[in-house]
């Protein structure tokens, strides 16, 4: 009676936790629709994004030119009381206005907007690289939902496979034809199924709720669901590796951001060199005497250099020079990683595609004959229930595996296509 109370809690309990699964609401995507919801509303990308008007406004600024310097000056006031007349002949009091232009030398607004058009190149470029790497965790991210609902189907097609056998070997029980033990064998392998069955739909959930923030929601908002092809068929061959590498040293953003990087550098130390040339000013001045002995208007020219003795700009020609030969490297770097980024990820679709082929071509048909013969077989009583139990776990791992390999698939799919820089394979 015990044993029996703990079954019927147990399913009780199964059913009411699958109920509240079915009732938690759900908004249904495509993968595709995925990816663009994410690059729309992704909070991450969003913030990226910002950086593009910064570089925009680094742009303008490079653009200006520097303003003019408007002074005006009142000399030999008679404040003090001294008194100015034709006797002690002092003053006269002199009122100017001046203005005064810097002449920019050595093509320094030129080389300004130059390294901040770099910049903003460099940005967009790091954008696309951003999108890139969120496309590529919504991809997976989706394809783990898809695998995920596959395994939940699975484990439910087992579990009513088992709930059959058990309501056979109750009625055979009643007629006599198996001893109770029989059924109780079959009453515990289908709540091991319903175990299972539970543990799916949890997966589920969190590869649910992995993609949320993705796609820019909270984990509170309303649950996304993927509704799209788990498996797909496989390629027949392989695309060549030297072309895809090829392939990858143009179209990948963040190899176009290393060299817009190094092409700011390089930029940058000729402004610092330019900078180190002394620019002119340019003044010309208004004056206007008012004294007792005479008046007079006067008209003054001026010209300044700095004379350029201790700063000639040594130190940010230093710095530009270093970080010119750091982006080199770091460009040398990235171009080396990307090539052995390129074989790994291409390694890993050959080998997942040989797997799924395999598993289609070997496996599944006579796994699922196995099953159906030895379920027939019993019902017919030429055949025990252990058979049937090894011919469902036999199923059930070949399919557990069989739906991994179309995931891992997927996943090497997408990974060799966005570390080539495409939105998908040739």
């Amino acid at each position: 009676m015990k044993v029996c109370a703990f079954i019927i809690t147990i399913a009780v309990s199964c059913l009411a936790s699958d109920r509240v699964f079915a009732q938690a609401p759900v908004r249904t995507l495509t993968i595709q629709g995925a990816i663009d919801e994410a690059v729309q509303r992704n909070l991450t990308l969003l913030a990226e994004q910002a950086s593009l008007s910064v570089a925009e406004a680094g742009l303008i600024t490079a653009r200006l030119r520097p303003n003019p310097v408007l002074s005006g000056s009142a000399d030999s006031l008679d404040l003090l009381g001294t008194g100015f007349d034709e006797i002690n002949g002092a003053g006269p009091p002199q009122y100017a206005v001046r203005i005064d232009m810097p002449i920019e030398r050595a093509h320094k607004r030129e080389l300004r907007t130059e390294v901040a058009d770099q910049a903003k190149g460099l940005a967009e470029a790091q954008f696309a690289d951003a999108v890139r790497r969120l496309k590529l965790d919504v991809m997976l991210a989706s394809v783990d939902v898809l695998e995920a609902k596959a395994k939940l189907q699975l484990a439910e097609d087992n579990l009513q496979a088992l709930e059959r056998l058990l309501q056979l070997n109750e009625r055979r029980l009643t007629s006599g034809a198996i001893p109770a033990l029989e059924v109780s064998r079959s009453r515990v392998a289908m709540l091991q199924y319903r175990g299972n069955v539970r543990t799916a739909q949890l997966a589920l959930t969190q590869a649910r709720l992995k993609l949320l923030p993705l796609l820019g929601r909270k984990p509170g908002d309303e649950a996304i669901d993927i509704d799209d092809r788990l498996g797909v068929t496989p390629t027949i061959a392989s695309p060549d590796l030297a072309a895809l590498q090829a392939t990858a040293r143009q179209r990948r953003p963040d190899v176009l951001a290393a060299q817009r990087e190094h092409a700011r550098t390089q930029a940058d130390l000729r402004l610092q060199i330019a900078q180190g040339k002394v620019d002119y000013v340019l003044g010309a001045e208004y004056r206007r005497q008012q004294g007792v002995n005479g008046r007079g208007n006067l008209l003054g020219l001026f010209f300044s250099v700095p004379l350029p003795v201790f700063n000639r700009n040594q130190g940010e020609i230093i710095r530009a020079e270093s970080e010119g030969e750091k982006a080199r490297r770091s460009l040398n770097a990235l171009e080396t990683d990307l090539a052995g980024e390129v074989a790994t990820a291409y390694e890993e679709f050959d080998s997942s595609r040989q797997l799924l082929t395999e598993i289609e071509r070997d496996l599944l048909e006579p796994t699922t004959d196995a099953r159906a013969g030895t379920t027939y077989m019993y019902q017919a009583g030429a055949t025990s229930l252990l058979d049937v139990l090894d011919a469902q776990r036999a199923y059930n791992d070949t399919m557990d595996r069989y739906y991994s390999a179309q995931a891992a698939y997927r996943r090497a799919q997408a990974r060799l296509a966005l570390a080539v820089g495409l939105e998908t394979l040739p």
